[in-house]
């Protein structure tokens, strides 16, 4: 048997973290077992289904790099096949019309609920000749006895009374087939061997069991994956943070390192915590997905992306990063030499984002100093220091500016002023830099440039000049 999963979400917004879990376990699993991975769209729901969902979708699909072997198939494009179903199903009296009012329908519910009974059709139109031209719609027959076993990957076996079950709508009065018809259809036709999706569809499942079943086919194997909650325990949603995979994008998130994330949510490997992709193929097992919910952890997911940025290729961060820099009106080829930049601050950033805004320094004059480092480190006493370190700087050739002369030339004047070198450093880099944090003082200086340090100094100068003044 040929392993065959898939991803099936709704484009009634953007794709977000608890769909892409669901895809990338039903991805990891397809690689495992070299099988086929199939995207499904399931737009069936006409006034919510939208062009630019779609589009955002296949958009996240993209930038995590979960390639499908199939689709993307439209459910709308498949109405006359949903149709065919129906009507076979109305031929052997396994599914019959109602056209029963909301009157008589809402009625049922509240009589069975002041009985203490769980809300369920009951079979008034089973037996009766509906007009086909007249409004109704259409119900599955579901058997009224027995049990159905959802012999879960995940939750183990899982038993739904049938009498539990009622008899659910398969094709609505506008002539649509409903939800749970047409996924059934599809996982048939496309030979779909294993269903992982949300627990949310768990009881879902039994429904659809006796639909695939009266049509023929042995259901696939399911597993239902636990939500994911937020830090607070409540579900996760937009109020704790960015949810849109293309959110995380935005913000300076790499696609492999909310991979890496996403998998750990409900899995384990030992205490292992940073997986390649290739590792997550070889490792991942459904069965050992947790039956709890798991709780995202944004501090989590930013230590994982800085571990990713620090060990990535520069050049393709380099790629990633400009349009960050863009963001903050910085064009990158008008400094130094961005793979330089990313080296020397990717272990101090957690995203994108933050590696952009702590690096502009390297490509354009701040406005204001950080206040807690210009008042620490901008007093008087460094007014001799940065007044010594200017000249010698002033001094140098501009082929003279490397990181060995840059530190030499500062390692001097510390000795000249017979201080330790951070009376120099120190007030240097805030004046170069706005704050008391960069990387070594020499590859500091070496990616502002001479220009720009003799002119960040004099700045500096002139706010312990004003800054005495007040005193």
């Amino acid at each position: 048997m040929t392993v065959r999963t898939r991803f099936a979400p709704s484009p009634t917004g953007y794709l977000h973290v608890g769909g892409a879990r669901t895809a990338l376990f039903c991805y990891l699993y397809a690689r495992k077992h070299g099988g086929q991975f199939v995207l499904r769209i399931e737009d069936t729901d006409l006034e919510r289904s939208t062009a630019e969902s779609v589009n955002a979708i296949l958009e996240g699909m993209t930038w995590l790099g979960l390639d499908y072997d199939e689709g993307p198939f439209y459910q709308t494009q498949r109405f006359d096949r949903y149709n065919a179903v129906i009507d076979d199903l109305l031929a052997r009296g396994l599914a019959y019309r109602c056209d029963c009012s909301k009157e008589r329908l809402e009625k049922l519910r509240v009589d069975q609920m002041a009985h203490k009974q769980k809300p369920r059709y009951d079979g008034h139109c089973c037996q009766r000749t509906i007009d086909p031209d007249a409004p109704h719609v259409i119900r599955f027959k579901n058997p009224p006895d027995g049990v159905v076993i959802v012999d879960d990957l995940i939750r183990g076996r899982v038993p739904f009374a049938n009498a539990e079950l009622d008899d659910l709508i398969i094709r609505r009065s506008d002539g649509a087939p409903t939800y749970n018809l047409s996924v059934v259809v599809d996982d048939a036709d496309m030979r779909i061997t294993h269903v992982i999706r949300g627990d949310d569809h768990l009881n879902n499942t039994p429904r659809q069991i006796n639909i695939l079943r009266a049509m023929g086919h042995e259901p696939p194997r399911y597993a239902h994956v636990p939500m994911i909650l937020g830090d607070d325990g409540a579900r996760l949603s937009k109020r704790h943070g960015a949810v849109s995979v293309i959110a995380y994008r935005d913000q300076g998130y790499l696609p492999e390192a909310l991979l890496n994330y996403l998998v750990r949510l409900g899995w384990s490997h030992g205490d292992q915590e940073v997986f390649s992709i290739e590792q997550m193929i070889e490792l991942f097992d459904i069965g050992d997905v947790n039956k709890a919910a798991s709780a995202f952890n944004t501090d989590k997911l930013d230590w994982l992306n800085q571990q990713y940025l620090q060990h990535a290729d520069p050049q393709r961060i380099d790629r990633l990063l400009r349009p960050h820099l863009g963001h903050l009106g910085i064009d990158p080829s008008t400094g130094p030499a961005l793979t330089a930049v990313i080296k020397a601050q990717a272990a101090r950033a957690k995203t994108l984002t933050e590696l952009a805004e702590i690096s502009a320094f390297c490509y354009r004059d701040f406005d204001e100093f950080d206040e807690a480092s210009a008042k620490k480190h901008l007093r008087l006493v460094a007014r001799e220091p940065l007044e010594q370190i200017r000249a010698a700087f002033e001094l140098l050739a501009n082929d003279d500016w490397t990181a060995e002369t840059l530190k030499h030339t500062v390692e001097r004047v510390a000795e000249t002023l017979q201080v330790n070198m951070g009376k120099v450093a120190q007030p240097l880099r805030v004046a170069v830099v706005g704050r008391a944090a960069s990387p070594g003082i020499d590859e500091t200086l070496l990616l502002v440039g001479k220009e720009a340090t003799l002119r960040r100094i004099d700045k500096a100068l002139a706010y312990i000049a004003a800054r005495g003044a007040e005193a």
